[in-house]
């Protein structure tokens, strides 16, 4: 069982894990270019704001953990494993873990799912069932992150996706320094 205070340990120490669905191992990673997206800097797409203006679609924070983190894992490829699926339940249990989830009446169509310690916000995955859904729980979380006084959105690794919306590579000394400055903020909460 992958513990959630070690997961919690790890995240203050620059590590995250991730599991392997080929043999269900769970490896830490640390990588030496870390991508972060500034606060500052976020790109939401016109497109995105124009969603969220039309009401159509509506958001929230932590009404669906366990489907959301579900639906994360639903992928031809995944590193969302079981065991994964498990300790972060019980992370969001205990008030580390979070997601924001975008709905369209009663159908949950998107949203993401990471971790928060003190002003760090680690982003996890995110899914999305309809166009724009994920940007849309993306931009929610953005401004939930900004309005609370958060320092930090990590999100491990950049992708096309990520870069879109701001993501950065920085090098492992200037993220920990990064780190250090968030969690140090304990007077910062994700609630």
């Amino acid at each position: 069982m992958l513990d959630p205070e070690i997961i919690l340990m790890g995240y203050q120490r620059g590590f995250f894990p991730m599991g392997d669905e080929r043999d269900g191992e769970v490896y830490w990673h640390r990588p030496q270019l870390r991508a972060i997206i500034p606060l500052d800097a976020v790109r939401i797409p016109k497109s995105v704001r124009k969603e969220q203006a039309r009401g159509l679609m509506r958001t929230t924070i932590n009404e669906a953990f366990s489907t959301v983190i579900l639906r994360c894992s639903q992928r031809d490829q995944t590193w969302i494993t079981h065991e994964i699926i498990d300790a972060y339940t019980e992370l969001h249990t205990m008030g580390f873990a979070h997601s924001v989830e975008t709905w369209i009446g009663d159908e949950l169509v998107g949203g993401l799912y990471g971790v928060a310690i003190n002003a760090a916000f680690f982003g996890e995955s995110m899914f999305s069932l309809r166009s724009n859904a994920s940007k849309v729980a993306f931009a929610r979380l953005v401004d939930h992150l900004i309005d609370t006084h958060f320092a930090l959105l990590d999100t491990q690794y950049i992708n096309d996706f990520t870069a879109s919306l701001g993501a950065i590579e920085i090098s492992d000394d200037e993220y920990m320094d990064r780190l250090q400055s968030a969690l140090a903020c304990a007077d910062v909460s994700f609630s």
